[in-house]
């Protein structure tokens, strides 16, 4: 057998394809300089011990991509002349690895982007208890969409497949904001509003905007991952601000930075523990907010899921000096993979952030945006919502009923008012990573909340998302945490 080719039967890697590579590779190193003369066809064949036809097909790709070249009644030949992009190629083989500390850095803000944690759990492969943040897939009303789907496709309305408005598919926009005005009191007109691909792209364009390197900016601590993330991404200097029963402590804001430019909240189920803002502290917020000039992002986490009483009203809402900007996603409501969002921005700012959502990647993905606006004017949405809020409410009920009878003395499991997840408490000195570690290795997925700051030293506890699975599952996966925190006592 050639020294540049070797083939093996268990890789489940079909053979022409290890053919091909392997002479690609030859090419590229050198092994194979070029107007090297290679074996027939049929020579191959044999002394490889396959058909004819498998290397038939290896050369027919290397020939068609530039690697070879045939020359009539005389054989196969390695190219003469690779393409410039191929040298590249071969100069980066032959080179080798890059040694350490040989000029290629990051800037110091993508060193700190490198270094900061995008996600707890990336959510790969079927849901499972307790992964947070995912709503429950197989409920969603698929016949629905597929049908809403058809029509869009069957007929799409002038200039639908052609570049969009960068703010959004304006019969979506009229939609969410009907939807926020009735359902959340945000106070918005249509041009307020400007679709994105998820919360996340809608906290990275408000922090592009609005600040500039250097600017503090209030933080809850602990706090959503991916808002820090966004705001380190634009140059912001954050300042952490704790978080009490009653949401971010503005008293202490003020106490660390008095002169923030922004502060970053999640008031209606705080993310991670799951507090809703009291309406004092909100107005305490916005006091300071309209005092001092500064911005105030609202990102509306969970606002969909009460299960008691009627919602608060969106801070936007309570807003008369125009300093809120509202954050809403379709992930948790509808599912992950649409990626559509929306931030609603006071009105003198709406030309601005169209500028920059149409730097950002042009415009939101239309076709996707005229199923949804169908979806919703269609009455679904409500609808879907309704059921899932019932759904959600008796999952959190079966999590805290079958924590109260396999976790006492392990884990401290409360009802909250809302959300899609709940904090479990760890008895004091309990190492909350070591604990959602043990977890991870008996199949539970709980996140430790010392992943999203607080104060060093603080109580350890763990998420437990409860709207991904149903009942059984809840039930079996409290039974395997219950193994796997025994033992972890003080």
């Amino acid at each position: 057998m050639p020294p540049w080719i070797s083939l093996d039967a268990s890789s489940g890697v079909p053979y022409y394809r290890q053919l091909y590579e392997g002479l690609r590779r030859a090419i590229l190193s050198g092994m194979l300089p070029a107007g090297t003369r290679l074996p027939s066809t049929r020579a191959l064949a044999a002394e490889l011990g396959v058909s004819r036809t498998t290397v038939v097909a290896a050369f027919d790709g290397l020939l068609a991509e530039g690697y070879l070249e045939g020359k009539v009644g005389s054989g196969t030949y390695v190219a003469a002349s690779l393409p410039e992009e191929l040298l590249s190629v071969r100069e980066k083989v032959d080179r080798g690895p890059r040694p350490a500390g040989s000029g290629r850095r990051l800037s110091g803000r993508g060193a700190l982007l490198a270094q900061t944690p995008t996600t707890v759990a990336r959510g790969a492969g079927s849901p499972r208890a307790f992964r947070p943040g995912v709503p429950a897939l197989d409920e969603f009303p698929h016949a629905a969409w597929r049908r809403i789907s058809g029509k869009v496709w069957r007929r799409p309305p002038g200039g639908l497949l052609g570049y969009g408005d960068p703010a959004g598919y304006w019969p979506l926009r009229e939609a969410i904001s009907g939807y926020l005005g009735s359902a959340r009191a945000v106070r918005c007109v249509p041009e307020q509003v400007i679709v994105v691909s998820g919360s996340q792209q809608a906290l990275d364009l408000a922090a592009r905007v609005l600040l500039d390197p250097g600017d503090a900016v209030w933080v809850e601590d602990p706090g959503y991952i991916g808002a820090r993330g966004a705001l380190s991404a634009a140059g912001a200097r954050l300042v952490p601000v704790p978080v009490d029963g009653e949401g971010l402590t503005v008293a202490a804001g003020i106490e660390r930075e008095p002169g923030a430019r922004l502060a970053c909240v999640t008031p209606s189920h705080q993310y991670p523990l799951g507090v809703t803002m009291s309406l004092g502290r909100r107005l305490e917020l916005l006091g300071w907010a309209d005092r001092s000039g500064a911005w105030v992002i609202e990102d509306d986490y969970d606002s969909e899921y009460r299960y008691t009483g009627r919602p608060l009203e969106a801070l936007q809402g309570l807003d008369t000096g125009e300093r809120v900007l509202y954050v809403g996603t379709f992930s948790k409501v509808l599912f992950p993979a649409l990626r559509l969002g929306y931030l609603v921005v006071p009105a003198d700012l709406a030309e601005a952030f169209g500028a920059a959502r149409e730097l950002a990647d042009r415009h939101p993905p239309t076709v996707d945006e005229a199923i949804l606006a169908d979806f919703i004017a269609e009455g679904h949405f409500l609808r879907h919502l309704r059921r899932m809020r019932a759904l959600y409410a008796g999952r959190q009920r079966a999590l805290v009923e079958e924590a109260a009878r396999e976790l006492p003395g392990l884990l401290d499991v409360s009802p909250t008012a809302a959300g899609m997840h709940l904090v479990g408490w760890l008895p004091e000195g309990v190492d909350d990573r070591e604990a959602s570690r043990r977890a991870a290795a008996l199949g539970v997925e709980a996140p430790p909340v010392s992943l999203y700051g607080g104060e060093p030293g603080g109580r350890g506890g763990l998420m437990l998302g409860y709207a991904a699975v149903g009942e059984v599952g809840i039930r079996a996966g409290v039974r395997r945490l219950a193994t796997a925190l025994r033992g972890l006592q003080v």
